[in-house]
């Protein structure tokens, strides 16, 4: 399969808006197209799977490293006709760049340019971003740049690097894009996106709209597609394609099981509005450690599937469905009742959130608590800012249903919200993307396990595993894991 990268010049350039045109638009001409995100995005990959209909993967080298990300794409790219890869930030921007993801890849960029405001200066932009080469000293982490970018990772990122495209976004006229293309000396200009397409997707306090919410209907789309077939060579695009190079760095194989005819357990996986915050190959793996995924509903189910042996609710907006958690006292009693017999249950960020006391939130000017599942005996609490943004590296202090007592996991943290009150013992040692110590995380009820940090189970290949035989020690004494097991 061929595949391409669409980075941008800086965040808010476009590309979000340039993939999901690309994406409709190869749909449009019949082709089956897979879409990935480099970082740990969620919400994105949500916005790709609503047009290709095929979960987006995530693509990230600091908390998966470059073998298993090359695999990942290999892997999920191999029956389609096109793999088209959304990258973060600007191209150069960060240690585990989209750069160095491309070169890694050795896939081609496509260059978003953000056109608003400037006319022939695009050909500078364009010619400084194509002719740019790292230096080892421009990272800024001693220990991450030893570790993961010796002098050969650096010159083949450099010279490995290649463009297939320019696209320009917020176009105001033909006669605009005549001036823009007409800088551009150092490679195919493939088109724009005119300034006034009149198409968004909503954001709020966390980015975008979830895929779940349903922000892109039919008619946007089609609109999208339409722009995007109109003023973009898609043709030329196809063209610039290329399959992932030899020279990536793939060693070892790690195929994509079905789940056995007889899994060894059978988890229930919380997926609605509420939370929907989960990576795809977290859920890949256990299914490849012999479990059986289930959906449940916190928000319309009345209780929790018959006959699961764990529980695992990811990240997501729980403050924006709070009343309708709240209300659904059914399903909050079953759940309370099966973290209470000692069976397993995992729960990352908006699932944590929702196995506390409660959470607080403003409702008409003032301040609420809507009671949650209770099972962490303490509250969260609504920011109006940002209270904490980045990856994580988990170190863990006891054996539990993520791995053994010293295991390290790598992850991010993204949330709004904050403990209130907590003096329950915890059980991770963490630390931030560049090693610096961060205050412990990680609490633990039984054999319920939450925590704000979203780990990515293919930073370490033993997670699934572990949390597999994890459950399969741990069922106790829940009345319908007894029932499965007699």
């Amino acid at each position: 399969m061929k595949g391409i990268i669409i980075a941008g010049t800086h965040s808010g350039c476009g590309k979000t808006t340039v993939t999901l045109g690309i994406l409709a638009a190869l749909k449009k001409k019949g082709l089956t197209v897979q879409s990935f995100k480099a970082g740990p995005d969620f919400i994105d990959a949500g916005l790709h799977k609503l047009i290709t209909g095929r979960p987006s993967r995530n693509l990230d080298l600091w908390m998966c490293g470059i073998e298993y990300a090359a695999q990942c794409y290999k892997r999920n790219a191999a029956d389609a006709d096109m793999a088209v890869v959304e990258g973060v930030m600007g191209l150069y921007d960060g240690n585990m760049s989209t750069a160095y993801l491309a070169s890694t890849l050795d896939l081609p960029v496509i260059l978003v340019v953000d056109a608003y405001g400037m006319a022939e200066s695009a050909g500078a932009v364009v010619k400084g971003f194509k002719e740019f080469r790292v230096q080892s000293s421009e990272f800024s982490n001693r220990k991450d740049r030893e570790a993961q970018f010796p002098e050969s990772e650096l010159q083949t990122l450099n010279s490995k690097l290649s463009f297939a495209g320019v696209i320009f976004n917020r176009v105001a006229s033909e006669n605009h894009f005549n001036r823009l293309k007409g800088s551009v000396r150092d490679a195919p200009v493939l088109g724009y996106l005119p300034r006034d397409i009149d198409f968004e997707v909503p954001h709020r306090h966390l980015g975008l709209a979830t895929a779940e919410e349903n922000p892109l209907g039919d008619e946007a789309i089609q609109k999208l597609t339409d722009v995007v077939l109109k003023y973009i060579d898609v043709k030329e695009l196809l063209k610039g394609a290329r399959v992932m190079g030899q020279g990536s760095k793939e060693k070892t194989s790690y195929p994509i099981a079905p789940c056995p005819p007889d899994p060894a357990v059978r988890i229930a996986v919380a997926r609605d509005r509420a939370f929907c915050f989960y990576y795809e190959d977290n859920l890949d793996l256990l299914r490849d450690a012999g479990a059986e995924i289930i959906t449940f509903s916190p928000l319309s189910d009345s209780k929790i599937p018959d006959g699961v042996d764990a529980l695992y609710i990811g990240g997501g907006y729980p403050e924006l469905y709070a009343k309708e958690l709240s209300a659904n006292g059914m399903m909050l009693d079953s759940i309370k009742q099966f973290a209470a017999g000692d069976m397993p249950v995992y729960a990352e960020c908006g699932g944590f959130m929702y196995l506390t006391n409660g959470i607080w939130s403003m409702e008409d000017g003032k301040s609420k608590l809507w009671e949650m599942a209770g099972i962490f005996p303490f509250d969260t609490q609504m920011k109006d800012r940002l209270s904490r943004l980045g990856y994580r590296e988990i170190y863990l202090k006891e054996d539990c249903i993520l791995g053994r007592k010293d295991s390290v996991i790598r992850g991010h943290e993204f949330h709004y919200s904050e403990i209130e009150d907590s003096s329950q013992q915890s059980i991770y040692s963490v630390r931030d993307g560049s090693g610096n110590l961060l205050p412990d995380e990680g609490y633990r009820i039984k054999n319920t396990i939450g925590s704000y940090v979203h780990t990515h189970f293919g930073s370490n290949r033993e997670i699934a595993k572990i949390f597999i035989d994890y459950i399969k020690e741990h069922h106790g004494n829940h009345s319908a894991c007894r029932t499965r097991q007699s």
